[in-house]
């Protein structure tokens, strides 16, 4: 079982498992991650995501076991059917996803994590973008996220050394939201996870969406958007909840509607 599942109260906690070759991709888990992105998406239940790697590892990429063996998919194939269409999940799925980096996230797995909306990782974790060491380009979208992340020069010293760097520098140069020690890890990320899964999640979603688009709109275009989409999120179950709640000074209690 390339992945594995739990389902926690409004939370997905989803954990790549393959841990002998540090959670290294191959196309059935890749395609089983891609499914259970699926399933979140339509589980009214599921209201916040979080990845993480079995044992020592978040994820160390492409299994070069798979590129290397004559009868497994062309290099082509596996970053267009297996890698894409999960950052495209990723970024488009309307619920947060949160990488729990755990341990090395190198490569493809480091752009997966650079993908999702919100990153933790253990102070013992490290990231690299190994791609130049075997003569590739960064995919996975990180040539997209890297450099507006962390800016032109940083980005471009990273992907072209494949350097590896601890999740305090990472967290220095904003490329994470936090690195934890790795004694309070996973308590601090499930305790993140819960809070967002109370949250009002229609209008987490909508936020996405713009954060998405703003990437490339102009400033007309985003103020455009961010009218349409607030009046959607003014019609949603979750912002009656949010006024009334306001005015009775109570705590809401959102339905993620």
């Amino acid at each position: 079982m390339e992945i594995k599942i739990e389902q926690l109260e409004g939370v997905c906690l989803i954990t790549f498992n393959r841990p002998k070759v540090y959670n290294s991709f191959n196309k059935p888990m890749a395609m089983a991650f891609q499914q259970e992105l699926d399933k979140c998406a339509e589980d009214e239940k599921v209201r916040t995501i979080v990845l993480k790697g079995e044992g020592k590892a978040f994820c160390a990429g492409q299994d070069l076991a798979e590129i290397t063996d004559p009868e497994g998919p062309a290099l082509k194939s596996i970053v267009g059917e297996h890698y894409n269409p999960i950052i495209s999940r990723i970024r488009t799925i309307e619920k947060p996803v949160i990488a729990a980096v755990n341990g090395v996230a190198a490569g493809a797995g480091a752009n997966i994590a650079l993908a999702c909306d919100i990153v933790f990782a253990k102070k013992s974790a490290s990231f690299i973008q190994a791609f130049s060491k075997i003569g590739l380009i960064p995919d996975s979208g990180g040539t997209y996220f890297l450099p507006r992340i962390i800016g032109f020069q940083k980005a471009m010293a990273l992907m072209m050394t494949g350097d590896k760097i601890s999740a305090d520098e990472a967290e220095e140069m904003k490329m994470i939201y936090r690195a934890i020690n790795d004694e309070d890890f996973d308590k601090t990320v499930m305790s993140f996870a819960e809070k967002l899964s109370k949250m009002p999640t229609k209008a987490l979603g909508l936020t996405k969406k713009a954060v998405n688009c703003g990437y490339n709109n102009t400033l007309q275009e985003q103020l455009d958007l961010e009218e349409n989409l607030q009046n959607e999120a003014g019609q949603t179950v979750d912002f009656n909840e949010g006024v009334q709640a306001f005015l009775e000074k109570r705590t809401p209690k959102f339905k993620g509607k």
